[in-house]
């Protein structure tokens, strides 16, 4: 099915663009979300007409995204989550866990803006891109830790995945000396 973008979408072109597109992706995304138009004749006179319209609205809403995106880049959010000795956390963090925090945080974002290829599942210090416009994107620290004090220990730049003991970092056994192997081998003769 044949379109006409509405806006900037990526991967696929500019607003005006007339693209070539899945009838499905077309049907369950683009035209419901008013993010394009079926290239027929009427369709591109109504866009020739409103493009000056369209292009003022993307226009205002690029700068309401940069003004956010100005305040979000750059800024930490701690989730806290149960993990493992191994720093393996026990469930996962996904891109909803992550809206909701910067909501609580005093962003709105959706999770649909958040760049998440995958769940987190692993304790530490994670960069997530965030969306705000097809044109703006802002990037995020999120801290995964056990607990506050966990995390605040975690942006000072300690490795919590290591296993510790009492304080102290655990050693990686050391490999057996060389004699001792050489000894319990049979003798040949």
């Amino acid at each position: 099915m044949e379109v006409i973008l509405l806006e900037r979408i990526a991967r696929l072109g500019q607003m005006g663009d007339v693209v070539r597109v899945r009838d499905g992706y077309a049907r369950n995304f683009l035209l419901p979300q008013n993010k394009a138009l079926r290239a027929t004749d009427a369709n591109r006179q109504r866009f020739e007409s409103q493009r000056g319209h369209l292009e003022a609205r993307n226009l205002e809403r690029r700068q309401e995204a940069e003004a956010v995106a100005s305040k979000l880049n750059g800024q930490a959010f701690v989730v806290v989550r149960q993990a493992g000795e191994t720093g393996q956390l026990y469930g996962s963090v996904t891109a909803r866990d992550l809206a909701e925090v910067m909501e609580a945080g005093g962003f709105a974002v959706n999770r649909s803006q958040v760049s998440l290829n995958s769940p987190i599942k692993t304790i530490g210090l994670h960069t997530v891109a965030i969306a705000l416009h097809p044109e703006v994107d802002a990037n995020v620290t999120v801290n995964i830790a056990r607990s506050e004090d966990e995390a605040a220990r975690q942006a000072h730049g300690e490795d919590l995945s290591v296993p510790q003991v009492e304080g102290e970092e655990v050693e990686p056994e050391a490999e057996a000396p060389e004699a001792e192997t050489t000894a319990s081998e049979p003798a040949t003769g």
